[in-house]
């Protein structure tokens, strides 16, 4: 079912959504500093291509690092990311067959809004997160 539901995902907004935080990531790695935040916008880019079968965890060992660099993707690329998502998922759910795919658009704007101290795993993974 996840197969089904990941290629309807692909056609209907996932690779636009890919192509989305792959821009935005080309664009934050253009500096230096900002390559920590291109390479997290690659991260959550594959996800967002194909998100069925995987799911966000909050890591343990995340400190304040984390939260500062939450804080700077908030300002840099989090918050127009968050919008395509949003906007995106509002679109799916139009229509039935959508929903279950604007739910998932939905469950990916707190990863896009804050990325760092998240870690994206296979939802077969017993104890993952631990």
């Amino acid at each position: 079912m996840k197969t089904i539901l990941n290629v309807i995902w692909l056609i209907l907004c996932g690779f636009w959504m890919f192509l989305g935080y792959l821009l935005a990531g080309l664009l934050l790695c253009v500096t230096i500093i900002g390559i920590p935040f291109g390479l997290a916008a690659f991260r959550i880019g594959v996800y967002a291509l194909w998100p069925f079968g995987y799911r966000v965890v909050d890591r343990r060992d995340a400190g304040g690092p984390s939260c500062v660099g939450n804080v700077l993707w908030l300002i840099l690329a989090g918050w127009w990311l968050a919008l395509g998502h949003i906007t995106t998922g509002i679109a799916l759910c139009i229509t039935i067959i959508g929903i279950p795919l604007g739910i998932a658009n939905f469950k990916l704007i707190p990863v896009s809004l804050m990325p760092f101290g998240k870690e994206i795993v296979r939802t077969d993974e017993q104890f993952a997160g631990w």
